[in-house]
């Protein structure tokens, strides 16, 4: 009797369960990098079981995603003060500001790290990793038992719709320097580029380019976010009374000015970015999203990409 060879979704099922297993120990030890891995795969999970598991019955798939829901949050609550910790050491490198400014700063952010850090400890303990482990591997072995791919329509369907998105968000930030707008097209780029990432991984190979634009834009964009996130870091210490802050006022409003030149350059380089995400986007919608829904032809192999691509760098994009 013949067994069916596992599918390429249930092999990146698998990788992505072991990956997210692998870097959990890192990350309730409290390494930033483990934080950031460990979020950036429950995030690529978030995308795939939901997608999947279209039509699976019997699976588990719907625990699958509400523990892997409670994981991407727990893990979230700590993320973003570590990247504006990093910012705030490469900003203490510099000889442009005050490093007894940046100092100050920094002080307040690590203890409101510390604080949240506890919390993401105490969210974790709700999550199961094994047990999380044990509803990956039954929606891949719904998979490989499955007689279609119903998955691939509702992945098409979900990158016409963020890729909809993504253009829409674009126009209304225009060139202006907007952060809730440029925050709107840097969530709508990450949306779609998760989308993107299954499509690639499930053995589309025209969909890595558009994965590789839209990330550079996110890159980008996400930076531009975590400086608007220091910003307010530094907006609050400037607020707190005379007293109770170490350096000159005018020493904080040098960092802030500083800071706010880099998003103002930041900016630009997006502005000149946007006709290739903008085009990205269009592609998806004429080209990719037709491809991933038609099934590939009888006997074709299809190649698992993730299994050749390096380990996500620990970018606040992908947060």
């Amino acid at each position: 009797m013949k067994t069916r060879a596992p599918r390429v979704t249930s092999q990146l099922l698998l990788r992505l369960s072991r990956a997210l297993k692998r870097h959990l120990p890192a990350a309730v030890s409290g390494d930033d990098g483990g934080v950031h891995q460990a979020r950036v795969t429950s995030r690529r999970l978030r995308e795939a079981v939901p997608v999947f598991s279209t039509g699976l019955k019997g699976s588990k798939a719907g625990k699958a995603r509400r523990k892997i829901r409670r994981l991407t949050r727990a893990l979230g609550t700590v993320r973003e003060l570590d990247v504006t910790v990093q910012l705030l050491d490469e900003l203490a490198r510099s000889m442009q500001v005050s490093r007894t400014a940046v100092e100050d700063v920094r002080t307040r952010v690590v203890k409101e790290r510390d604080t949240r850090r506890k919390l993401m400890l105490e969210r974790l303990e709700s999550v199961d990793a094994d047990q999380l482990e044990k509803r990956l591997l039954s929606v891949g072995a719904a998979l490989d038992e499955a007689k279609s791919e119903p998955w691939r329509k509702t992945l098409a369907a979900r990158l016409l719709t963020r890729s909809r998105r993504l253009t829409i968000a674009m126009d209304e930030a225009g060139h202006m320097y907007a952060p809730d707008r440029l925050h709107a097209v840097r969530i709508a780029a990450k949306k779609l580029r998760y989308g993107l990432e299954l499509a690639a991984d499930s053995g589309l190979k025209a969909a890595a380019a558009h994965v590789r634009t839209i990330k550079r834009a996110q890159d980008l964009l996400g930076k531009l976010h975590d400086l608007q996130v220091l910003q307010t870091h530094v907006a609050a210490v400037q607020a707190e009374p005379r007293s109770g802050r170490a350096q000159p006022r005018e020493a904080l409003e040098d960092l802030a000015r500083h800071i706010e030149d880099q998003c103002r350059h930041l900016h630009g380089r997006y502005v000149s970015s946007a006709p290739a995400l903008r085009e990205a986007a269009l592609a998806v919608r004429t080209v990719i999203a037709p491809q991933v829904a038609s099934a590939p032809r009888r006997g074709r192999a299809i190649k698992m990409t993730l299994s050749n691509q390096p380990a996500p760098r620990a970018v606040a994009s992908d947060r």
